[in-house]
Formats: structure tokens, C-alpha cells, sequence
């Protein structure tokens, strides 16, 4: 068994990315491997075929591995639902909220399930992949750390570190990195990684050279920017856009402060006929065929800030004008009337007004509901798949006029009389072929062309796959991976 860490020098210097590169290039060779991360903070999440809940960056490096995602790949999950605080989610299921104080505290706790999930994984597969988690080299979280050197001390890991050209200071990000580093972490740096470089490689070789020479370490391998790859952001929304057609249709997007599970719209982003826009704060929501409101860790507060935005108004004026609306599981809870929230699971204990476009109320409890569910649309009777994952409980009769008829005999979501308004709890809609071309078509686009969105993130895992085996030393990779 072995356990190589991919560790960087900033958050997004390409670590996710990396990990499912080397999956999927490890699988390559006929060697099982598993995807890793002892702690993730994210609200993108996947649920796993255990029934919980992991970071969506594990899930797709468990398709790069040729595996169904498990909560072991991502044993401690931390959920933002506001500044200072988190839901903390262990071996997939919510246990507790704190602070970042009390966490810090936590942390001793949480290390024995990522070490307990960390052995069952390499008692089964040959080779354990794991990320880090921000930067090894933040000291004010150095104590008990259990992301990144803490963990690989721990186990007693090699590290490759990684770091991003395209920021600027590449030399001084690997090099600073590693001085703040004790010495018993700097010894398991076994070579460092760029990302994102655009150019002559030969205009970059004297600072390989002196950045060999100034650490000992070898530079593993120089990785190219690559302009249209597209893989599911661990946190920060992308709105990169491929090329569109001449006639599209116009999608808005409100970006809420604790907006979840935005890969939501990944494939609406690679769609040809598809315009996407995210509104953020003090932008007016612009003319558009359908506005989607996404999921929310904190749908009361998220309600405030749509309302203090102006945007409820503008959602009222577009339905007046014939448009669309699409509620997506916390989009949903704002379509209804109020939503309840007596335990104080995403906030201060309460309740508030919804948008009061279809007639239910939502009750938050405190076990959360997750699953994988396979479903009908009511729209075209189109196939669907997707997820759930939401502490809410909605109720009342707009609920009788159902979205979805899932295979399990439940219904889910509501959809207005009028066909103007759509809501489901389901995540990944838009993934299934035949339901996103429905939905397309409800909102008004014609002629819709059939996007495959799994066939699409399958070909660019391919394509990390190619660019580990062409421009990094896989000599040295396959002898840190111990095959």
C-alpha cells in the first residue's frame, strides 16, 4: 500500500485537479486507486453510495478512479453557513455546528475518523491519492492540523507540492512554502509541481534550475494552461462559457452569499444554445428567459439578501412578462410561503416569508436527507437523475401538482399551474440528457441540441490523464506511487 499527497502552495493552485489527473492516470496502469481528502471546506458536495455526504471535487476524482464516490474518500466535510461558522459533516453526516474556535478544538476528534477512514481505504486498494487542503504553510493553523503536513506526519506520507505560474511569484510561493515548513515536513517534499504555464518552457528552465539547486528537490514537471477544461469548481463558481450559437437562451443566475452546490449549472455553462449569467450584489437582474434560484446553506438569510438586492421584485416583473422560474432544493424553499426554522439550524432560530409564488412551507429539521434518486420529469415525461441533499421538509397543496415522480414512488417538488414555475430538490438535473433538454425547451429554447455532460467531464479527465504522462516525470511518479 502506498499514500502520495498532493499539498500546494495556495488555495486553487491546481491540487483537486492534480489528484484526479493522477487517478485516473494511476488507473491507467492497471492499479487501483482511491481518491482522498482528509478535510474539505466546500459548499459543492456529491452523496455517496453509502448514503452520505463528501466534498463534489472527491466525487469526480472517484469517476477519474473508476469508482462510485464513498464518505471515506472525504471522512470530515465543513459546510460555511456563515463567517465565522460551519456545519461539521463526519464520515458523511452532519454531527454538529460550530465556530471556527470550537473547531479548532474539534480537530483532535475529527483526525481520528480521517485516520479510522484513511486505514480502511489503504487495507483496500494499492494506492491512496490524497489532497490537501489550502496551504501547509498557514502557522496560525499549524496545531493540530489535520489537512495537510499533520496528516502526512501522521501516516507518514510522501508530498508533492504544487502552485499556480499564472498568479505571478511561482519561486517565491514553492520556496517560502517550504521554509515555513519544519524539518521532518520538508523531508517528505519529494518535488514541486507548476501549474498553468503559458509560453517557452526555455524562458522558464534557469529558474527550474536554481529552484533545483536553491532546495535539492526536483521539479516534477511543468503542467500547461489549459484554456477549456472543464471540471467541477471544489468552491468558487466559473463562469467560463464555450463558444454560443447564434440563437441562445438567456439564463440568470442570483448569486447568494451562501449559494451551494453551483456545479448546478456546469452544464448549462458548456451548453452551445445556452447564455449564462451570474448576478452578484447591486447588479439588476437583466432581461432573460429563465432565472434560477440555486441551492443555499442558509435559505432564511439568502431570502433577506435577495429581498435587500431587489431582486424579489424582479422576479415578480419577469413572471408578469412570461418568463420562467426554476427553484432549485434552497430555491425551492423560497418559491413557498414561509420557511421554518425553530432549531436554529442555519441561523438564529425563526422563521421567514418566502416569495409566496407557490402555496407550501418548509420546516428545517435536524437529520438531513440524502440520496441518489432516478425519476420522471412532469415535463415530457423525461428521464432524471440527480441527488438530494437538504434538512427541509416542505408541505402543502402546490405539492399535488408535482415536478418529479421519482422510481422510489415519492414525488418531489411543485411546478405552478401556469407552467411558469418549476422547483424540485433535485441536484445534477441539468446532467441527464433528456430532462436538461426538456427543461430548455420549457423555458423556450427550440431545437435544443443533446449535451452529454458526463461524456464531456469523462473526455477532459482523459485529457489531465495526457498531460501527466507528457509533461511529468513519470518515472519518479510511479516510484512515489510504489508501481
Amino acid at each position: 500500500m502506498t499514500t502520495l499527497m498532493v499539498q500546494g502552495t495556495t488555495s486553487d493552485a491546481g491540487k483537486s485537479t492534480l489528484v484526479t489527473a493522477l487517478c485516473r492516470w494511476v488507473t491507467r496502469h492497471g492499479v487501483s486507486v482511491v481518491p482522498f481528502k482528509p478535510q474539505n471546506m466546500a459548499l459543492n458536495s456529491a452523496v455517496t453510495a453509502d448514503g452520505g455526504e463528501i466534498g463534489r471535487a472527491q466525487a469526480v476524482q472517484a469517476q477519474a478512479a473508476n469508482l462510485e464516490p464513498h464518505t471515506d474518500m472525504n471522512p470530515v466535510l465543513l459546510k460555511p453557513n456563515s463567517d465565522t461558522g460551519a456545519q461539521v459533516i463526519i464520515h458523511g453526516r452532519a454531527v454538529t455546528t460550530m465556530n471556527a474556535v470550537a473547531y479548532h478544538d474539534y480537530k483532535a476528534i475529527a483526525m481520528q475518523a480521517v485516520l479510522a477512514s484513511h486505514e480502511r481505504l489503504s487495507a483496500a486498494y494499492p494506492v491512496v491519492m490524497v489532497e490537501g487542503a489550502g496551504s501547509p504553510a498557514e502557522i496560525n493553523l499549524r496545531a493540530g492540523d489535520i489537512a495537510n503536513m499533520g496528516f502526512a506526519e501522521a501516516v507518514d506520507c510522501p508530498v508533492v507540492l504544487i502552485a499556480d505560474i499564472n498568479r505571478g511569484g511561482v519561486f517565491a510561493h514553492l520556496v517560502g512554502t517550504l521554509e515555513l515548513l519544519s524539518t521532518s515536513e520538508q523531508a517528505r517534499v519529494k518535488g514541486f509541481i507548476i501549474n498553468r504555464f503559458r509560453g517557452d518552457i526555455a524562458l522558464l528552465q534557469p529558474g527550474l534550475d536554481w529552484l533545483e539547486q536553491r532546495t535539492g528537490k526536483p521539479v516534477i514537471g511543468v503542467l500547461p494552461y489549459v484554456m477549456d477544461l472543464h471540471l467541477e469548481a471544489e468552491d468558487g463558481i466559473d463562469q467560463r462559457q464555450t463558444d454560443k450559437a447564434d440563437q441562445v437562451l438567456n439564463v440568470v443566475v442570483p448569486v447568494l452569499p451562501r449559494i451551494s452546490n453551483h456545479t448546478d449549472f456546469d452544464p448549462l455553462r458548456l451548453h452551445p444554445q445556452v447564455d449564462l449569467q451570474f448576478i452578484g450584489p447591486g447588479q439588476a437582474i437583466p432581461s432573460a428567459d429563465l432565472i434560477i434560484l440555486p441551492g443555499s446553506k442558509s435559505v432564511r438569510h439568502d431570502l433577506a439578501y435577495l429581498r435587500a438586492n431587489g431582486w424579489d421584485t424582479a422576479i415578480s416583473r419577469h413572471l408578469r412578462y412570461g418568463g420562467k422560474v426554476l427553484g432549485i432544493c434552497g430555491g425551492l424553499q423560497m418559491l413557498g410561503e414561509q420557511v421554518h426554522d425553530p432549531l436554529g439550524l442555519e441561523g438564529a432560530p425563526g422563521s421567514s416569508a418566502g416569495l409566496g409564488l407557490l402555496a407550501f412551507e418548509t420546516l428545517l429539521e435536524e437529520e438531513k436527507q440524502l440520496r441518489n434518486v432516478r425519476g420522471r420529469l412532469a415535463l415530457e415525461n423525461a428521464e432524471v437523475s440527480g441527488y438530494e441533499i437538504h434538512a427541509g421538509v416542505t408541505t402543502g397543496p402546490a405539492l399535488e401538482n408535482a415536478a418529479v415522480q421519482l422510481d422510489d414512488g415519492r414525488c418531489d417538488g411543485a411546478q405552478s399551474l401556469d407552467g411558469q414555475i418549476f422547483g424540485t430538490y433535485l441536484h445534477g438535473l441539468f446532467e441527464s440528457p433528456a430532462a436538461s433538454s426538456a427543461l430548455l425547451r420549457w423555458a423556450g429554447l427550440q431545437n435544443v441540441q443533446t449535451v452529454d455532460y458526463h461524456a464531456l467531464r469523462e473526455r477532459d479527465i482523459e485529457r489531465l490523464a495526457d498531460l501527466v504522462e507528457k509533461h511529468l516525470d513519470t518515472a519518479l511518479l510511479r516510484e512515489l506511487c510504489g508501481f
